[in-house]
């Protein structure tokens, strides 16, 4: 009976360091994935880097003598089961169909989010006292949790564009389907030009379909359908995919690419480029082992032996190793930046912001351009600095420097209010506060940099519909047209592409028109170096909706360069103009007669039989009108 007692208590005693070995493991192996989808590799590159973050906390539980109190016990193995879920879902990100993951976005954000809410529970009553962890690492501990806590109610936007091509290819109406620009659109933004990304897509999905096991057909019909278009626009065959044999074992390979553990710098966990050995004979990445040394230590940070000396032997054959690994495996080593402030992403400093929006309202104009110079960095870096300004105050008092004279404070205000705006919340507080009138302001009088961003901010609010009516109210409009009018080519962009959003408002077509900005929109048709047909010609679809719009832009000299466009175009510059054209066809009957007369009838035809889906069914609704025109 003791001594089942007493193997019961060596049982115990080893569990505790068992559970932190586990959670090094996981930690570490997640450093090993590939590259991440490009439609989740924000969020997880956001969430390896929180990974990362927990190693000083791991090293620290290494040194806790056994044994563990029995609640540690239990929190480890927490902690273990929340960092096991969060590697299951950067295991998805990392092999998973490319396809998939673009049309289930909005779904893996909310796993994302769900591998939060665990994380942060697990924070959440850490044992501190029972595990016997120091003071420096509980601060630690709770600014994880702060952290945590953050990124579970953040929601990035989506990219919509990405959203709609997808919708689009994925409707099954035959009236919508998607064209070959769009398929080559998707082609690029989800990395899949090159035939062996093709491949091992085509791997992704074959194994998908297995897991699925018969069931979510239509969806499996879909992403199929999907990766032959994308398949036929590389020139490569196009297959059943679930009817392929097995692919070649070097694909198999390929999908799960795992780079091998010595690869990786102990300290960061990342891939090294500049490997050297230390004292101790291990080796680390040069620019984390000079940090370690110059933060006063003269141990080696694996095995804890104080060294002899702290020089540095490059290591020229496992550099040579990991080169030659990268370019079998067709793997890009990261850049490394001088700057160490540019490495690992942002560190969030919970301190530092306070005191800063405080500074926003001192009555020192010098301590005042340095916050919101300070201000502007910081919420162009992170997500979660833009909630962070925002919660502790920081949207007022930049409103209100925004009057001030001093043209560089108002040029760092209307950026950082501009990349607060990214947030979504972030939107409704900055116009509830009274910002438009005041970046409006901005637009008219200031320098050119504030006016472009003024413009650009201007967009980002309009992505609110209660916003579109509010800019055009505000008078808005008339200094957007101005900057399209006289601004830079980045200002010109932004201007169009705020005019754009506005003009998706009926009120303020009418308040574009009257403003005057038909003028430069013409001129961007004959001006070709600043690239902006397409945007043009789409304002003045909205535009000739509405009667006034018609009047104004209906002249014979616009038809004609309407059916140039329809003749000499690009496929997206033919689709726009035909749709322009047949907006003013369907109202007049004389501008149907105008664009014969400059010989729109042969390129409609051309059109009809090799534009893309949209251009063509335009094409066939203006022959229609011809037809029906010949008949009166």
């Amino acid at each position: 009976m003791a001594n089942a007692h007493a193997l019961e208590e060596e049982e115990e005693e080893g569990e505790g360091h068992e559970a932190v070995e586990e959670i090094q493991r996981v930690i570490e192996s997640v450093a090993q994935f590939g590259q991440y989808r490009k439609t989740q590799r924000k969020e997880c590159h956001n969430l390896v880097r929180r990974f990362k973050l927990m190693l000083p906390i791991v090293e620290e539980l290494r040194d806790i003598p056994e044994p563990f109190h029995e609640n540690g016990i239990v929190w480890l193995k927490k902690l273990r089961d929340a960092l096991l879920f969060a590697k299951e879902l950067l295991r998805l990100c990392s092999q998973g169909s490319k396809i998939l993951l673009a049309m289930e976005t909005e779904a893996y954000m909310i796993k994302f989010q769900g591998v939060y809410e665990k994380l942060s529970q697990a924070f959440e009553d850490v044992p501190c006292e029972e595990l016997g962890i120091s003071d420096e690492v509980r601060e630690q501990i709770e600014l994880m949790h702060t952290q945590l806590k953050r990124a579970r109610r953040r929601t990035d936007t989506q990219d919509m564009e990405l959203a709609m091509d997808m919708m689009v290819v994925l409707s099954g109406d035959e009236q919508r389907s998607a064209d070959s620009a769009i398929i080559e659109r998707l082609a690029k933004k989800l990395e899949l030009q090159r035939v062996e990304d093709l491949k091992i897509e085509t791997l992704a999905i074959k194994q998908l379909a297995d897991e699925r096991k018969g069931q979510q057909v239509d969806s499996t019909k879909k992403i199929i359908g999907l990766l032959n278009k994308l398949k036929r626009i590389a020139g490569m065959e196009e297959t059943s995919v679930l009817d392929d044999p097995v692919l070649p074992r070097v694909l198999v390979k390929s999908i799960s690419l795992v780079i091998p553990h010595e690869f990786l710098c102990p300290i960061t966990l990342e891939i090294m480029t500049d490997p050297v050995i230390i004292a101790s004979g291990q080796t680390y990445e040069r620019e984390s082992i000079v940090k370690w040394f110059e933060s006063k230590h003269n141990t080696c940070p694996k095995t804890r032996q104080t060294l002899d000396h702290l020089q540095l032997a490059p290591n020229c054959a496992l550099k040579s190793i990991i080169e030659e690994w990268c370019e079998k495996n067709h793997f890009k080593l990261p850049k490394k930046f001088k700057s160490s402030s540019q490495n690992n992403g942002p560190i969030i400093n919970i301190q530092e912001i306070p005191p800063l929006v405080e500074s926003l309202s001192s009555i020192h104009l010098e301590e005042q351009r340095r916050a919101v110079e300070k201000i502007r960095m910081l919420s162009k870096e992170s997500p979660e600095n833009r909630i962070l300004i925002a919660e502790h105050g920081g949207i007022p008092p930049l409103i209100q420097i925004l009057s001030y004279p001093d043209s560089k404070i108002q040029e760092h205000a209307v950026t950082a209010l501009l990349n607060l705006s990214i947030d979504e919340k972030n939107k409704r507080l900055i116009s509830k506060e009274g910002a438009i009138p005041a970046i409006i302001e901005v637009l008219e009088n200031g320098s050119i940099v504030a006016k472009e961003n003024s413009a650009a901010c201007l967009f980002s609010l309009s992505m609110l519909d209660e916003n579109k009516e509010l800019v055009g109210l505000s008078n808005g409009i008339p200094p957007l047209v101005k900057l399209l009018r006289n601004g830079t080519v980045r200002g010109k962009k932004d201007a169009i592409t705020a005019l754009f959003n506005l003009s998706l408002n009926h009120a303020n077509k009418s308040r574009a028109i009257s403003a005057g900005i038909v003028a430069p929109l013409l001129q961007l048709l004959k001006d070709t170096k600043t690239n902006m047909i397409d945007e043009a010609l789409s304002i003045l679809l909205l535009l000739s909706s509405i009667s006034e719009g018609r009047q104004e832009i209906g002249q014979l000299s616009f038809i004609e360069t309407l059916v140039e466009f329809i003749k000499d175009g690009t496929p997206k510059n033919k689709e726009c103009a035909a749709s322009v054209l047949l907006e003013l066809c369907t109202n007049n009957y004389s501008y149907i007669l105008a664009a014969l007369q400059y010989g729109v009838y042969e390129h409609l035809i051309q059109i009809k039989g090799s534009g893309t889906n949209r251009a063509q069914r335009k094409a066939n609704a203006l022959l229609d009108l011809i037809s029906r025109s010949e008949q009166i």
